[in-house]
């Protein structure tokens, strides 16, 4: 099977859907073009206004712009108002859906296991490692990426995702879940749902203009009777618009899980993983019970929702074919999974370091790769060599996940629990920076000392002796893990200095 023609199919499925709604807009303006047309010949017939003032009034191209204008402005303004309202950070979603926060120092072996998925999938992608939320109250699996961009995005998983699934597996399910940010569905995804919400505002006007028909100014009821039609035009309109964008939306949402899923293969090269995920989907359950599920229901991983995944306004694809794709033997069989069985699992998987699971060993392809690069654009200079690397920034492969996933392996131990400590993350961030060199080093400490919080300075001054004899391939995936700690530091700050304010992060 072929997940790249699977991917590249998928994009072109949905530049063809985003097409038809587009079409879809273009036929609402035609309908009221048309409809208003209609009305507006009537008045002036009944008018007895006939021969060419007839017609120049009938079709004067001026009340045509008006129709259209006022439409998209009406389109514009709803979609508008809709993004706005949905555009708050990942983390107000995953509060919004009762997540907690997971503490980066968590002693859980789930959440532990978690982290440690999340952190090799940032380091593997050049992206910043984002905020990870569990929800403890659902017992389903499921996950869910919110956020417009790497810069805010978070990952929240049930608690069953993390009690239930086997490393690999939760290590295909997050790398859908990356694929989503990578690939730009959540912005899409918000347009979309806005478009939707724009069109439906065309039948709230034309319910307003319905609603304006009574008794006052009885000598203008013709008027007012072809302002109630046109009401009921707008109306009917609106919602057959809504009716079949909704039914695009879902199926351009349909194709982007059959991509995060091709995508989450790519990642980890590891098709069983993702599967044998489905399968214990199928067999477990995914329902989310929190009262805001749906709001949120095309953001997860497997239908959140009770209702049958055939539905044609699903936002998932019917669970049985996500795995035909991924395993074409699937014979409809899902796994159900027993409690005590899963936490064996999850024991047997929490190997030390140096015993890494057999797909890990390929990761010297990597460093080979690399060096292949190096020397093959010897010849480009620095420029050239960094326009290569970063075309892999934000585009993971299962070579670039092994080789993150072994390299956060050999990290010190206490530089990788100084990353997770707020104070201590901003004082190996200190330490990486400065220079290895000792006489510019003791020159940048010099100017440390007198603008940093003394606490912090002692611990860069403590850490600095292992960062000098740090590999340099190491400093920057442990920077990307201390990512979430310089969020709480920061957030700790703010809340310290404006404790009045609310400060989400």
């Amino acid at each position: 099977m072929d997940f790249f023609q699977r991917q590249d199919a998928a994009r072109r499925t949905t530049k063809w859907l985003v097409v038809y709604f587009i079409i879809a807009v273009l036929g609402i303006l035609l309908a009221v073009n048309f409809a208003v047309g209609v009305i507006f010949s009537g008045t002036q017939h009944s008018r007895h206004q006939y021969g060419a003032e007839y017609r120049a009034r009938t079709y004067d191209p001026r009340v045509f712009g008006l129709a259209t204008l006022g439409t998209l402005l009406v389109i514009f303004c709803g979609s508008t108002y809709k993004t706005l309202q949905l555009s708050s950070g990942g983390s107000a979603v995953a509060e919004m859906m009762g997540g907690r926060p997971i503490d980066s120092n968590t002693s859980d072996p789930d959440e532990r296991k978690f982290l440690n998925v999340v952190e090799e999938m940032s380091i593997a992608s050049g992206t910043p490692v984002p905020q990870v939320y569990v929800m403890d109250g659902e017992p389903g699996i499921n996950a869910f990426a919110a956020g417009h961009s790497t810069k805010d995005m978070v990952i929240c998983a049930t608690r069953g995702c993390l009690r239930l699934l086997t490393r690999d597996e939760l290590q295909g399910v997050i790398g859908h879940e990356f694929s989503h940010i990578l690939n730009g569905d959540m912005r899409l995804n918000l347009r979309l749902m806005g478009l939707v919400f724009g069109i439906l505002c065309i039948a709230m006007f034309g319910r307003i203009l319905m609603d304006q028909r009574g008794s006052r100014y009885r000598e203008r009821d013709r008027d007012r009777g072809s302002i109630f039609v046109l009401g009921i035009a707008l109306f009917i309109i609106g919602w057959i618009g809504v009716f079949f964008s909704s039914l695009i939306k879902s199926a351009v949402s349909r194709q982007r899980e059959f991509l995060a899923d091709a995508a989450s293969v790519q990642f980890t090269r590891n098709p069983e993983g993702l599967a044998n995920a489905l399968k214990k989907v199928g067999g477990c359950g995914s329902s989310i019970e929190d009262p805001n599920a749906e709001e949120a229901s095309h953001l997860f991983f497997a239908n959140g929702l009770s209702e049958s995944l055939s539905n044609i306004f699903s936002t998932h694809p019917p669970l049985e074919e996500r795995i035909k794709r991924l395993d074409p033997s699937f014979e409809g069989k899902f796994t159900e999974v027993n409690l005590h069985d899963a936490e064996n699992q999850i024991q047997e998987q929490m190997q030390p370091a140096e015993e890494l699971p057999p797909r890990i060993v390929r990761a010297p392809q990597l460093a080979d790769l690399i060096g292949g690069q190096r020397s093959a654009t010897s010849g480009l200079g620095t420029v050239g060599q960094t326009l290569i690397i970063s075309e892999t920034i934000g585009a993971p492969t299962g070579r670039h996940l092994d080789y993150a996933a072994d390299l956060r392996s050999k990290l010190p131990q206490d530089l990788d629990m100084a990353a997770r400590d707020p104070m201590s993350a901003v004082a190996l961030v200190y330490a990486i920076l400065l220079s290895p060199e000792e006489g510019m080093r003791t020159r940048q400490l010099q100017q440390l000392q007198q603008k940093i919080d003394p606490a912090i300075y002692q611990e860069t001054l403590r850490l600095v002796p292992r960062t000098i004899a740090l590999e340099v391939r190491s400093k920057c995936p442990l920077a990307t893990i201390a990512m979430t700690a310089l969020r709480r530091f920061i957030a700790g700050t703010i809340h310290a200095v404006y404790p009045s304010h609310a400060v989400r992060h």
